[in-house]
């Protein structure tokens, strides 16, 4: 894994790229590559790039990038994994390409050059990658068809940058930082910005399964490379047959991801897919597997390293535990946001902070982790309460005559107010709008909610978070005809909460700690099976989350560690924030630059903080990522 920045100047009359200014740039990512660090200029001067090395694959200098063509023409930059690199270099070396590396990154070079865009179709991995044509003075960069690589990009009088991270790009004269006030209320909400833009103005990502092209003119178009296939024939499928195809492609992608020259190992949680994953990769080694666990003192309720070593035991792993608590935790919130680049409101980033760094001081530099599982098999308790709830009640409230169901709403305002019931008041809310049900994962501050939080000259914000909502539902259709609800579920978590979230807290904070995490749930062969699955084989009993993927492990693991409860992997910020962090949380969001500056209603805050402490209602991750984000303007805006 890697770290990569980038500056195309295609209308400057003399162009001011220098090897300083790529060094600077990069010199910010050295976390993410302390192995090796190279700047390119290209002949035209037109073109610049500056990379952070990582070394995974052939670990001679060889692996330098940036790297160019023997002729000169392409030139490249990458961050990532190509897990079948080797077979696309036979492909090549037929067609009388030459190697000077064992390299991906070579093949992907030749690969481009050999078949144009045509060879992202062809890789299996992750990645971000940006290749300059000297000869038709042309960039094109490429993000990894589920987004577990980040791509930032600028763009503005006659220039374009690029980088892994956002705060190398501001280390460019050019790049103002100003908050990009739309995706506040998309923030609050969903614990994230959206798929496209930051909360930094005019910063945006490169969405997942993207292209961006920009042309010797400076044109800046993006396009979708790679949309999970339709296969109706999976319609028919029995059961059995889904069990079988699940694990022979779980088997193949961990196998393909144990691609290392250096040490790997697994984030070991004692859950299924943690446990699924230890188990294949025990099948593929004839050494110990290297096995990583996080926990909390005095907290038991999260621990799950009891069923941790159960695993480790039963596979004979060498296992590595370290256990937190709330002092350890603190003092790190503030480093914690300079790696995140922009507001991450998910508390998991705690726990995940000290594995990363127990993992890399064990020596280990490559590590598996089970995220994606849930997404694709309904593993969360409240996706199936939602899913059964479309099919029923909100069905029937459907019924009526929406000039009823507003009227419901406003006569239900005032009595879930008073309960500080605001979640289950948006329900409401969005029946009455003709807004969708399922909004994902991650909601913290509601709609109904952030029309108290946001002061009156602010109050059309909440109106972002229901356009933002409405299009991730939409967009399922245009993948799958006539979606089930399901599959429309399950879409709209890969559009959005898994890459912009849950993808990005594993790159960001395994990378401050020169990690690299791979994600064999997320092969995309597997997600294109899977996204296709009937809900009658996805949830055979139509209530037990993850029961295909449960019935699937059975071959590889004992039934005490498939079906026990599940725990999951989280960070007690409930507690926390009731308790031994409120009088600092309370005090930094309330000294915010949002709330001092009337953006924020002091009041709105205050109450949030009322309801929580008398246990009214859990709204510790809510308090969480207002708190992530006062801390994100105070690092980034000395405010």
């Amino acid at each position: 894994m890697c770290g990569i920045v980038g500056i195309v100047e295609y209308a400057a009359q003399e162009p001011s790229i220098t090897e300083e200014l790529l060094e600077g740039m990069s010199s910010l990512l050295a976390h993410r590559g302390p192995d090796d660090a190279g700047v390119w200029v290209s002949p035209s001067r037109r073109c610049g790039f500056g990379f952070r090395r990582l070394a995974i694959i052939d670990l001679t200098p060889a692996g330098h990038q940036p790297m160019s063509t023997p002729d000169g023409r392409f030139t490249i930059v990458f961050n990532g994994e190509i897990y079948n690199h080797a077979e696309i270099r036979q492909e090549l070396e037929a067609l009388g390409y030459r190697y000077r590396s064992r390299t991906d990154t070579e093949t992907i070079l030749y690969g481009y050059q050999q078949w144009g865009k045509d060879i992202f179709h062809r890789m299996h991995g992750m990645w971000a990658v940006a290749i300059w044509d000297e000869q038709s003075q042309e960039l094109i960069c490429a993000r990894d068809r589920i987004g577990k690589k980040p791509l930032y990009w600028w763009h503005r009088d006659g220039r374009f940058l690029f980088a892994s991270e956002i705060k190398a790009l501001f280390q460019h004269p050019a790049v103002e930082r100003e908050v990009e006030w739309e995706e506040l209320p998309i923030y609050l909400c969903f614990s994230m910005t959206s798929h496209r833009r930051t909360l930094f103005r005019d910063v945006f990502k490169l969405p997942a399964a993207h292209l961006l092209h920009v042309d010797k003119r400076g044109n800046v178009t993006c396009e979708r490379y790679w949309s999970p296939r339709y296969r109706p024939e999976l319609q028919r499928i029995s059961v059995a047959d889904a069990q079988t195809e699940i694990l022979r492609l779980l088997r193949q992608s961990v196998a393909d991801r144990m691609m290392s020259d250096v040490p790997f190992g697994v984030f070991l949680s004692g859950g299924l897919d943690s446990s699924i994953n230890v188990a294949l990769m025990a099948e593929l080694m004839d050494r110990p597997v290297e096995t990583f666990t996080v926990g909390f003192r005095d907290l038991d309720r999260y621990n799950e390293h009891e069923y941790a070593r159960q695993v480790s035991k039963l596979f004979g792993t060498n296992h590595h535990e370290i256990l937190i608590t709330d002092q350890d935790a603190l003092p790190l919130l503030e480093e914690m946001v300079w790696h995140e680049d922009e507001p991450n409101g998910d508390p998991v980033c705690i726990p995940l902070y000290f594995l990363a760094q127990l993992t890399r001081s064990s020596g280990t530099t490559v590590i598996q982790v089970g995220e994606g599982s849930d997404e694709q098999f309904i593993g969360y308790p409240w996706m199936v309460r939602e899913w059964r709830f479309a099919q029923t009640g909100w069905r029937y409230y459907h019924w009526l005559p929406q000039a009823l169901r507003q009227a419901l709403y406003i006569i239900a305002k005032p009595f879930f107010q008073q309960r500080g019931a605001y979640r289950a008041l948006d329900y409401i809310r969005r029946a009455a709008a003709g807004d969708p049900l399922y909004w994902g994962g991650a909601v913290d501050i509601v709609p109904v909610y952030q029309e108290l939080l946001f002061t009156r000259r602010w109050a059309d914000a909440p109106t972002q978070t229901r356009s933002y909502a409405r299009w991730l539902n939409e967009s399922a259709a245009s993948v799958i005809p006539h979606p089930s609800t399901l599959q429309q579920m399950m879409w709209l978590e890969f559009q959005h909460r898994l890459p912009e979230l849950l993808l990005m807290r594993v790159d960001k904070i395994t990378m401050a700690h020169s990690i690299e995490a791979r994600v064999p749930f997320l092969d995309y062969r597997l997600v294109e099976f899977t996204l296709n699955l009937p809900d009658q084989v996805r949830m055979p009993d139509g209530k037990t989350p993850k029961l295909l993927l449960k019935k699937t492990a059975e071959r590889i693991l004992p039934k005490q560690i498939i079906y026990r409860k599940k725990q999951g992997f989280a960070a007690p910020v409930d507690e926390w924030m009731r308790t031994v962090w409120y009088d600092y949380a309370k005090r930094v969001i309330l000294d915010s630059y949002f709330v001092r500056s009337g953006v924020f209603s002091r009041f709105a805050v205050q109450h949030l903080f009322y309801l929580h402490k008398q246990q009214r209602q859990r709204l510790g991750k809510s308090l969480y990522a207002l708190l992530n984000l006062a801390l994100w303007h105070r690092r980034f805006f000395n405010g």
